[in-house]
């Protein structure tokens, strides 16, 4: 898809194609919708992180608290995001044992009772074997900084579905 058919697009067609780039979020992409026309993938990018940045703390945070737990629940019941699943996949979270499993879940709630939100990262550019690694090293962060490095997380998520959505090369932007 080029630019051209996303400036071109009506406002239910934008918002069922754009309405997932942050997790389960459409409210984003139909304000999105309003700032037509992008000059690119990365105005178009531009748009949703200026969105984020401009909310208040409790609207990042309730951003955040979009995403699911990363081989959570959501995984188990089968009830991830298309997108979401095919990022577990990916990582290798779909297929982990019931050590890795029970592991990630004690992280997880362990991070979700510190921070009030569910451990975030971008699964994509990260594998299996680093992924509860990373949520431990996390897990010593002070919260301000957690909420910095969260929302990070979910720029790179919704940088990498915005470029598979306008096939686009992700490390181009």
């Amino acid at each position: 898809m080029d630019i051209e058919k996303v400036n071109s697009m009506d406002f239910g067609e934008f918002v069922d194609v754009f309405g997932n780039v942050i997790e389960r979020c459409p409210l984003i992409a139909a304000a999105v919708w309003s700032q037509r026309p992008f000059l690119d993938l990365e105005d178009l990018q531009k748009h949703f992180f200026a969105f984020i940045d401009a909310l208040p703390q409790s609207g990042q945070e309730g951003i955040l608290r979009c995403h699911p737990d990363l081989a959570g629940r959501d995984l188990q019941q089968g009830t991830l995001t298309a997108e979401s699943q095919r990022e577990h996949s990916g990582a290798g979270l779909t297929s982990l044992g019931p050590d890795e499993q029970l592991r990630l879940a004690e992280l997880n709630a362990q991070y979700r009772a510190r921070f009030g939100f569910p451990f975030i990262l971008a699964a994509r550019l990260s594998d299996r074997a680093a992924v509860p690694r990373e949520l431990a090293r996390r897990l010593l962060c002070p919260p301000a900084q957690e909420l910095r490095t969260a929302l990070g997380e979910v720029k790179k998520i919704s940088g990498l579905r915005l470029a598979d959505l306008l096939c686009a090369d992700p490390a181009k932007l």
